[in-house]
């Protein structure tokens, strides 16, 4: 049986990617503060599987408990394959550099970091204890390869993932071990980030009218869109092991 692990479930990307897992009768674990009654209506539409965990990935002690709950349910006795996307994330602080506060930063990078690194670590421990063959997206952003006014902490997070991405990958290789480690950028999606992205203030976040713009002209792509580009990725057979990939990129494939 195949299992998904899917962070940030409850709503926007997360959700999206959830749903097409079960419509792909792969059993899903979603994991989030919220639960999402449409997953589970789906799963029974679909005969799918639907577990959530409910998690508060701020709090550390929330954390690992919710990390060996899940992962007591993904790697169980029939599970064959074991996919993990690290889609979970938030935008805050948008602030420039001078005027950060101290607990919004400790909070973002719990969230950001530290939470699917923690993932990561426990998942590939339990694939190769249980001899099962893992599959790990991270949901990174092209702000990790570039300076963006106001989103300092965010884009470290974002590069420090791709960084964490391409080295597990490269010791997955040297090991001789066959589990999929990659990073996939969606590009502008319309997501409740994308709101509080366009509600910062100018003095904070310089680039706020581009976004507001997007938004009125329609540029957003739907969450169900490039979930469905992730999938078609997914179904691939020359995906690169430790490679970022760029929904524009896949597009234009």
């Amino acid at each position: 049986m195949q299992y998904a692990i899917v962070t940030g479930d409850s709503k926007g990307l997360g959700q999206a990617i959830a749903t097409e897992f079960i419509e792909k009768g792969i059993h899903v674990i979603g994991v989030s503060r919220t639960y999402n009654h449409s997953l589970e209506q789906l799963a029974k539409e679909k005969e799918a599987d639907y577990s959530h965990i409910r998690c508060d990935f701020s709090d550390t002690d929330d954390l690992a408990q919710g990390i060996d709950k899940v992962m007591y349910l993904a790697f169980q006795r029939d599970s064959e394959m074991v996919y993990l996307v690290n889609n979970a994330g938030v935008i805050d602080p948008i602030e420039t550099v001078g005027n950060l506060e101290a607990d919004t930063l400790y909070r973002h990078m719990q969230i950001n970091v530290n939470t699917p690194i923690l993932m990561m670590n426990r998942f590939l421990k339990e694939a190769d204890e249980q001899g099962v063959k893992g599959r790990i997206i991270n949901i990174t952003s092209g702000a990790a390869e570039k300076s963006v006014h106001g989103w300092s902490v965010y884009s470290t997070g974002k590069a420090a993932i791709n960084r964490f991405t391409e080295t597990t990958a490269l010791e997955q290789k040297e090991a001789g071990k066959e589990h999929l480690v990659i990073a996939f950028s969606p590009g502008v999606v319309d997501t409740d980030m994308q709101g509080e992205i366009r509600s910062a203030d100018s003095s904070s976040f310089a680039d706020v009218d581009k976004f507001k713009q997007m938004k009125e002209k329609g540029q957003l792509r739907s969450p169900d869109a490039v979930a469905q580009v992730l999938m078609q990725l997914l179904d691939r057979q020359d995906i690169e092991n430790g490679k970022v990939y760029k929904l524009y990129d896949l597009i234009e494939e």
